[in-house]
């Protein structure tokens, strides 16, 4: 696999997502549905690259959309399974929704009996499911669990509306966040217990996403067992997973540009990019993001602090250092920025979304999306 050519980079800041890599990661999930027998759709929360879904439609079934403009975007760029779930359908988009989606996911009761005969009037052919949550994840973080306390995600036991059952082709779960398949089997021994009366009713189970395949340390061979003895155990019974990070993870990074440096206690450098704007999960996850060829402060022999082009104070990626002191004009290469990042972005304070590019397998660089003012001025009004 060729290294990205960062001479060839006409500007910056620039995401690139390497295509040698996004199908290492694909070829691996192949794996997974070979020998488990389960299908794998593409959540797009957390990687909605669209010109590499070519590639993905190659190995995946299709996509897992939060609404109706993900949706939209899974039947027009890639036109596979549609999976739309939503904490909550809006009446003015529930038509639109069922006549595109190949299955629709109620997160309540309450959601089902509102909109269940319109939607299967609309499209007969529509798979209905009902989200549930298992009141079990050890999600790491609060903000990403699924099924932590008052979670508002999926329908507990105590609400379950036993007399829609009949009515209903699967059911789906969602309680895993960067995690592997011991959390994975904890959470399924849950599911089982409370909602086992009416798994082999079912056309389906929803495993949901958040199961980390691609991580070096994930034991895809055990993940393989599971879901080929869930199967045997509920009657060959089809499962789907919808991982969006995993499908991104660690396929290119986020480059950015030294802009100016300034000292106020210490260096601090301040790049043509933004951790509020560009790079939010390193706010809100929080974690800290690996910069190429950098260590920890005082690690190496000149530390930095590496800031974002935004007047919010606290637009900063954290301090590094450095074998070499830093130059303006130097890149800085953040690591893993291809999954829950673009997704995510804003043009606060006006600031220039980061241009969008693939590295091809042949070590080109196909420079997909460029933003503007434009972006930012249509936002707004």
């Amino acid at each position: 696999m060729s290294d990205i050519d960062f001479s060839q980079l006409p500007h910056t800041p620039m995401y690139i997502c390497q295509e040698a890599l996004l199908e290492k990661n694909l070829l691996l999930m192949q794996r997974v549905q070979r020998e488990s027998g389960a299908k794998i759709i593409l959540a797009l929360k957390g990687f909605a690259l669209w010109s590499t879904f070519d590639l993905v439609g190659k190995y995946l079934h299709g996509c897992t959309a939060s609404g109706l403009h993900e949706a939209k975007l899974a039947r027009e760029k890639m036109d596979k399974e549609v999976h739309t779930y939503s904490p909550a359908f809006k009446e003015e988009e529930i038509d639109e929704i069922a006549r595109i989606s190949d299955d629709i996911v109620f997160n309540s009761p309450a959601q089902f009996h509102r909109f269940y005969d319109r939607v299967k009037s609309i499209n007969p052919n529509i798979s209905v499911s009902l989200r549930v949550n298992p009141e079990y994840s050890s999600s790491p973080v609060d903000l990403y669990n699924p099924c932590g306390l008052y979670s508002r995600l999926g329908t507990t036991l105590a609400n379950f509306d036993p007399s829609i059952v009949s009515k209903l082709d699967g059911l789906n779960f969602h309680a895993l966040c960067e995690q592997n398949v011991d959390a994975l089997e904890g959470v399924l021994e849950a599911f089982e217990a409370k909602f086992g009366p009416y798994i082999d009713t079912m056309k389906y189970i929803n495993f949901g996403g958040g199961h980390h395949i691609t991580r070096d340390d994930y034991d895809v061979q055990r993940l393989i067992a599971v879901i080929k003895e869930f199967k045997e155990r509920h009657n060959n019974i089809t499962v789907y997973l919808e991982p969006g990070e995993a499908v991104g993870w660690q396929t290119g990074p986020l480059v950015t540009s030294v802009l100016d440096i300034v000292h106020n206690g210490m260096d601090i450098a301040i790049l043509d990019s933004s951790a509020e704007a560009h790079m939010p999960d390193t706010l809100a996850m929080p974690y800290r993001a690996m910069v190429r060829h950098a260590g920890e402060a005082g690690e190496k022999k000149y530390t930095y602090r590496l800031g974002g082009n935004t007047c919010l104070a606290g637009d900063i990626m954290g301090d590094y250092s450095f074998d070499e002191p830093l130059e303006i004009g130097d890149k800085i290469i953040f690591e893993d920025q291809i999954h829950y990042t673009f997704v995510k972005n804003t043009t606060f304070n006006g600031i220039k979304l980061p241009s969008l590019a693939i590295w091809t397998k042949e070590g080109d660089l196909n420079i997909v999306h460029e933003f503007g003012y434009e972006a930012y001025r249509d936002r707004l009004s």
